[in-house]
């Protein structure tokens, strides 16, 4: 499985680089700039950890289609996934939904104490 950094490891300081950091922005916003992803992630919410086959049928979603969005979910480490025999369950991963809506990133744009 592919290791996630989270928001708080590639925040950016005064000296460090902001790339890393912006890029990894951009593809967690990336991952929630769509309806469907968002509805999926407000089901997780709801009901905690969910088998995907419960989700399909929820969202009325194919299952092929719904295991894309799954996918770019994870890949951002918005979600967590778990297999269980031939099921797969998921939920959602509040540590990093809570510090990619927190004051971490709300840092990036605000000017520095001297300046404002």
């Amino acid at each position: 499985m592919k290791e996630i950094s989270t928001v708080s490891e590639t925040a950016p300081s005064d000296t460090a680089s902001t790339e890393p950091a912006f890029d990894l922005f951009e593809s967690k916003f990336k991952a929630l700039a769509d309806k469907k992803r968002l509805q999926i992630m407000h089901e997780l919410t709801k009901h905690g950890r969910v088998c995907v086959c419960d989700l399909a049928e929820v969202l009325e979603m194919a299952q092929s289609k719904l295991s894309y969005h799954l996918k770019i979910l994870l890949d951002a480490g918005l979600i967590q996934k778990e297999s269980d025999g031939v099921w797969n369950y998921y939920w959602l991963n509040h540590a990093e939904v809570n510090r990619l809506l927190s004051e971490e990133l709300c840092r990036v744009f605000r000017c520095s104490s001297d300046c404002c």
